[in-house]
């Protein structure tokens, strides 16, 4: 099924990494060095996540109650932004969408319903917590936000961002080629009207002469928003990657961070690279003097751990690594299964707990129903965890 291996691709560069996957252990901090002061201030430090119970429950709820062709029942990335109104948008590459019956996802009407498969959605959450699913053409024929300019392409999500009254959301284009190779093409920006988040306003190229993803987090801070990106290079690793732009409209002029140290070029090919081992999706937020970068590490296949760097800017060095929180359901009674993409939310978080989100999905390759991700709809659905933080 090409859905499959999609997912599997994004994360992994051979199905035959499987064998790395691995029960997770307890969650423990990592060894570290030691944590930067910034403006005198000294570092925050994170208690033990857990679930995010009630959140967890709504997307299941949702999830598992709909009833029409068009309801979301899945996805993966997991971004969110508040609206100026009060509600919150959950942005979603590849998401099922239809009907679920006694806890899976059927194919065909012959099993009880059908599953669309559109590359990107949003769900809607309203300050009331009612939820409803945006997408691309209609009730009986929906397709994704941004349809595929061919049938081989697809286009999945990165993080999302107001400018204004309307939402800017980057998102990466990616050529099929085969079930194990997927090619990045380029980077695009939509612009969507919080009246009408079905359609895009516009959508327009984005910097990509370097292969580089960008949008994998945005940040507004100090008249800027920074653009983080990353270089995906398979077994040679993936890379972090700096640019910013004035004010909070992404179609501004973009510079670099250089090997100077500074956003001093507006040429891609000047940006350096900033440090490794971090995901394709992850997060940047400020808390105080301090910049917390939060990834699913990715220095090793099919990783568990969900990482948090410090830096006194955001534009780095981000050091004193650690490890707040080990997914639990990467391998647990299924060698298929496996973590990915974790972020951070600014939308949900307080002053005292980081939301945290990241997605499950399974290597199974199985075609038809008895697949993982048809026959067990609570498969490939996010997860939400609460980080306390102090200090």
């Amino acid at each position: 099924m090409r859905s499959l291996s999609l997912h599997a691709a994004r994360t992994t560069v051979a199905s035959a990494l499987l064998a790395t996957v691995f029960l997770a252990p307890p969650a423990s901090a990592s060894a570290a060095a030691a944590a930067p002061v910034c403006n005198g201030s000294t570092a925050p430090t994170f208690g033990t996540a857990s679930p995010y119970t009630s959140l967890n429950n709504a997307f299941t709820t949702y999830g598992n109650s709909n009833a029409r062709l068009d309801d979301w029942t899945g996805a993966d990335s997991t971004y969110s932004v508040k609206l100026p109104d009060g509600r919150t948008v959950f942005g979603f590459s590849d998401t099922f969408l239809g009907e679920v019956n006694d806890g899976r996802r059927p194919l065909t009407i012959a099993d009880g319903g059908t599953t669309p498969f559109p590359n990107n959605t949003f769900v809607v959450r309203s300050t009331s917590g009612a939820m409803t699913t945006a997408h691309g053409g209609t009730v009986a024929n929906p397709t994704a936000l941004l349809p595929p300019r061919a049938p081989s392409h697809v286009y999945w999500a990165a993080d999302m961002t107001m400018n204004g009254g309307e939402l800017q959301q980057p998102y990466r284009e990616y050529w099929i080629r085969g079930a194990w190779d997927v090619k990045f093409t380029k980077n695009v920006l939509a612009r969507f009207s919080t009246s009408n988040l079905n359609q895009p306003v516009s959508v327009t190229d984005l910097p990509s002469s370097r292969q580089i993803m960008w949008g994998s987090a945005l940040l507004k801070d100090g008249g800027y928003t920074y653009i983080y990106g990353t270089e995906d290079l398979g077994t040679a690793g993936k890379h972090l990657y700096i640019a910013r732009v004035s004010g909070t409209d992404l179609r501004g002029t973009w510079t670099y961070l250089t090997s100077s140290g500074d956003f001093d070029s507006t040429s891609e090919a000047a940006a350096v690279r900033v440090l490794s081992g971090v995901s394709n999706e992850f997060s940047v937020s400020k808390r105080g003097n301090f910049y917390i970068l939060l990834t699913q590490d990715t220095k090793d296949a099919f990783s568990t751990e969900i990482d948090t760097y410090l830096s006194c800017s955001p534009a780095g060095p981000f050091t004193d690594e650690k490890t707040v929180y080990r997914t639990p359901e990467t391998g647990a009674g299924n060698p298929n299964i496996y973590t990915y993409n974790a972020h951070a939310h600014a939308s949900m978080t307080t002053s005292n707990n980081i939301v945290v989100s990241y997605n499950v999905n399974s290597l199974d390759t199985t075609e038809g129903t008895e697949n993982d991700n048809y026959k067990n709809v609570s498969i490939y659905r996010p997860r939400f965890i609460n980080l306390p933080v102090s200090g």
